[in-house]
């Protein structure tokens, strides 16, 4: 289901409405009712009171009238300015758990049109390090998440889970063998140009194995950071600009099943 495309024709059906009510349908009410006061004038009080009353506004005008400035808010808003998503894969791991619910800006990589997603205003450009969603390439009904490794025109090489970024490997540091979080992974701390954040990799699964390739111009290279249990760029391909949907900046709930949970509140790094 087009979340985006429902909002848009909700917002389009309401409008139309309450535009052709305003235009047209009122003043149709309004001469039907003017003629059940002079017929009540001229005598005939009671029919034409019965008359005058079966004169209301139809529910469905009622209804737009209602809805059409909340949806159009609500379009505005997850359009342009921020827009949840709740992460439904562990590939993000340890930075995104399955059940969080995230916040994405909207605008940080400029301002797009709604289901088209046709960039209309430019602002910034993805960096190393973002956490970003986009449209899966292979099929863009879905949203994917994944760490913004590769820029237009980088090298990127990933073998023996050491990633390279223009031939030099990025720097990582271990913090923990087999954290509690995740038994048989290791957990580190990496270093992509002079932002932190933290990874896993599985020792005993020797993972991909990708020879040097070069990002092309408007595309980017992404990868989880739950390194050996991610479906990212180095199964699929790049991610075209046109796919960018935004920027992941916070978790503001968690919700695993059970009770929802702001306990996990933060800022994503």
């Amino acid at each position: 289901m087009d979340f985006a495309l429902l909002l848009v024709l909700a917002v389009a059906v309401t409008g139309l409405v309450w535009l052709l009510d305003i235009l047209w349908l009122r003043r149709v009410r309004q001469a039907r009712v003017a003629v059940a006061d002079t017929d009540a004038q001229a005598g005939g009080s009671e029919g034409a009171l019965k008359q005058r009353a079966s004169v209301k506004e139809p529910w469905y005008v009622d209804y737009s009238r209602s809805f059409f400035p909340v949806l159009l808010i609500v379009l505005v808003l997850r359009s342009f300015v921020v827009e949840p998503f709740q992460i439904p894969s562990g590939s993000m791991r340890p930075t995104l758990k399955i059940g969080d619910f995230i916040l994405v800006n909207k605008f940080t990589y400029g301002l797009r049109l709604p289901v088209i997603n046709t960039k209309v205003v430019a602002l910034n450009e993805p960096e190393r390090g973002d956490v970003m969603v986009f449209r899966f390439p292979q099929d863009p009904a879905v949203n994917f998440i994944k760490r913004v490794i590769g820029l237009p025109g980088d090298r990127i090489r990933y073998q023996g889970k050491q990633l390279y970024v223009n031939g030099e490997p990025v720097p990582k540091e271990l913090l923990e063998e087999n954290p509690e979080a995740a038994p048989t992974e290791f957990l580190l701390r990496e270093l992509l140009d002079q932002r932190t954040h933290e990874i896993y990799n599985n020792p005993r699964d020797p993972g991909p194995q990708m020879r040097e390739i070069e990002v092309p111009a408007g595309h980017y290279f992404v990868m989880g950071d739950n390194r050996d249990h991610s479906n990212d760029s180095r199964y699929w391909g790049f991610v075209p600009e046109e796919n960018i949907v935004g920027k992941a900046f916070a978790v503001w709930m968690h919700w695993d099943g059970g009770l929802p949970s702001f306990m996990s509140v933060r800022g994503i790094e």
